[in-house]
């Protein structure tokens, strides 16, 4: 190989380690703007658009239009965020052997088979993180960021944010965990006991009923658990946010 061809190689490959940290910052702080991505990595808008746009040939990530958090007016910003394919990309080596296995398994032992492996593998998450939200302590906000915080330490990308619907003259505050990342996600898609079996895992560890709004398994952008916070008489844009989370007023519905 000459020099010519082995400097080609060798961009390349620099291209492609940069383009990989650019899917990594989008899985982290995705749904994330051309801007906030260049100011993170300290690139410039073309650079960072260049890299964007070839992704999004690649199918690794989408456009997302999202509503200004602070008032809600203005139009959409363009967000991206990871696509079904660039989640796999980021850490289902194993997804077929996982696969073909729990589908040996229901085909010899039944479903019940599937659904108790799955419970015993959120066993061991409940356990870890039973002592980071109990010591977070009564609260459920409180307990649902601690929750968030360990799941963000674990690779889910996990955060909050508190919302409110107005029903007569008080508001029912609740908070919106989200899942940037999972890595079973491919896995859930086939077996949904896997979600239900985290939901529960939620549900124990905050101490309240919980309800699963999206799931990436099912093509959703992230995946979303409300949380019923309670009532309260004054408005949530008439309090302050707490740090870390961030607080909008919406009209929840549900699922179809």
């Amino acid at each position: 190989m000459n020099n010519s061809a082995v400097s080609r190689a060798q961009a390349a490959e620099s291209e492609e380690r940069t383009r990989d940290r650019v899917l990594s910052a989008v899985l982290e702080h995705g749904p994330v703007s051309a801007a906030e991505l260049g100011d993170r990595l300290g690139f410039t808008p073309a650079a960072v658009r260049r890299h964007l746009d070839a992704l999004s040939r690649g199918g690794l990530i989408e456009v997302k239009m999202v509503a200004n958090s602070a008032t809600g007016a203005g139009r959409p910003a363009r967000k991206y965020v990871l696509s079904r394919q660039g989640q796999s990309k980021l850490g289902n080596d194993y997804l077929d052997i996982a696969r073909g296995a729990l589908s040996v398994l229901g085909s010899i032992a039944g479903p019940d088979a599937v659904t108790e492996f799955a419970r015993q593998r959120y066993e061991d998450m409940e356990r870890r993180y039973r002592p980071v939200v109990e010591a977070a302590g009564e609260s459920v906000e409180a307990r649902a960021e601690a929750l968030a915080k360990a799941l963000n330490e674990d690779g889910f990308v996990g955060s909050t944010t508190v919302v409110g619907a107005k029903a007569a003259h008080s508001t029912m505050l609740a908070v919106q965990l989200c899942q940037g990342h999972c890595p079973v996600q491919q896995l859930a898609a086939d077996f949904p006991v896997f979600c239900d079996s985290e939901t529960e895992v939620f549900s124990r560890l905050l101490g309240v009923d919980v309800r699963r709004l999206s799931t990436l398994a099912s093509g959703g952008h992230v995946c979303t658990t409300h949380i019923p916070v309670g009532r309260t008489k004054s408005a949530v844009r008439d309090s302050g946010p707490t740090a870390g989370t961030r607080r909008v007023s919406i009209n929840l519905q549900e699922r179809p």
